[in-house]
């Protein structure tokens, strides 16, 4: 992999996990304020653009699959947004890192 890709990767899941470390404050802080509070990944989807969220729906049950919708994608749009962040930032930072150097002798 380029050096070019793994820095993207490794920029993208850096920016992913401080937007899960946003989610997880600011839930942290609603907590405190009014009792239990989770945000969800719709709750932050929907302010930023509310049509691609109404057609996501459609456009999964029309070009991938209609079981695909309920079970999976339904419970990552419920799940707390920290944690989705997150994983998705572990995953992005994973693909980036630095392969590990060769120790002893390789065959060609």
């Amino acid at each position: 992999m380029s050096d070019i890709f793994r820095l993207l990767f490794r920029s993208l899941g850096v920016v992913a996990i401080a937007l899960a470390g946003m989610c997880l404050n600011y839930d942290l802080t609603k907590t405190l304020d009014t009792g239990l509070r989770v945000t969800k990944v719709g709750d932050v989807w929907y302010p930023i653009h509310p049509s691609s969220l109404q057609l996501l729906q459609p456009a999964i049950e029309r070009h991938l699959s209609q079981w695909l919708w309920d079970p999976v994608v339904l419970s990552v749009l419920t799940a707390p947004a920290w944690l989705v962040f997150g994983i998705i930032g572990a995953v992005l930072m994973l693909i980036g890192r630095k392969k590990k150097p060769l120790i002893g002798y390789v065959r060609e």
